[in-house]
């Protein structure tokens, strides 16, 4: 069978879109989950143990079931339980699209919530109770003088855990999401060009996946070197 290139080439707009929806994805899902990550790794890091006891039995159950796992148990079973809860006579439509996002943003702030809590811990405690000497309360204290430094540090472990979080991204399949694999997947089977398209989705995430572990590996240099 010839590899045809044309087949790649006439879709490419089509593909571009769905990289597209990829690279927002992975984006949104970063942020939220870093935000999220670091409320959580704060909580564990709490002397309240209520809350400490909640951010870890989240985080613990969160890295201990797969991402398909989570994708379908959100897109499937919460409507019905929202459903069983308001008494309502049909299950709220959530949607594949919002479906992702949160699913994505749940589940990645347990992994970056672990990142940031080494960070924080990696910052001497001494610069709290110096914080605290000049008159700080903790709030200020984390957000003006360990949160950016534990941001510092743990740069190229966020970095190297959004480059996973953009290869998993393709699991969003399972929705009929139309990201790249999906968009790839929609073309193969339409003009059966599996080689052509798969191995140009291959190509692409090694790519990109390549380039940036590249530079979070200069950037870790960097970083030692600052320290």
């Amino acid at each position: 069978m010839n590899f045809d290139v044309s087949a790649i080439m006439r879709s490419m707009p089509y593909l571009m879109g769905g990289l597209g929806y990829t690279v927002q994805l992975t984006v949104i899902a970063c942020l939220g989950g870093i935000f999220f990550g670091t409320l959580l790794a704060m909580a564990r890091l709490s002397s309240i143990k209520p809350l400490y006891m909640i951010a870890s039995g989240y985080v613990n159950l969160m890295r201990s079931i797969p991402l398909i796992l989570v994708i379908l148990w959100f897109y499937l079973l919460v409507p019905i339980v929202i459903q069983k809860v308001t008494h309502s006579d049909f299950p709220p439509r959530i949607g594949p699209d919002r479906s992702a996002y949160i699913t994505f943003i749940m589940f990645e702030a347990a992994f970056f919530c672990e990142i940031m809590r080494a960070g924080i811990q990696s910052i001497p405690r001494g610069q709290v109770g110096a914080a605290y000497a000049l008159g700080l309360t903790y709030g200020q204290s984390m957000r003006l003088i360990i949160l950016p430094q534990a941001f510092r540090n743990m740069l190229p472990v966020l970095l190297t855990q959004t480059i996973i979080l953009f290869q998993d991204t393709s699991l969003v399949y399972v929705l009929s999401v139309t990201d790249f694999l999906g968009a790839a997947s929609k073309v193969a089977q339409r003009d059966g060009r599996l080689v052509e398209m798969y191995s140009f989705v291959a190509i692409v995430y090694l790519a990109l996946c390549f380039s940036l572990s590249m530079c979070v590996k200069a950037l870790n240099k960097r970083t030692q070197i600052i320290r």
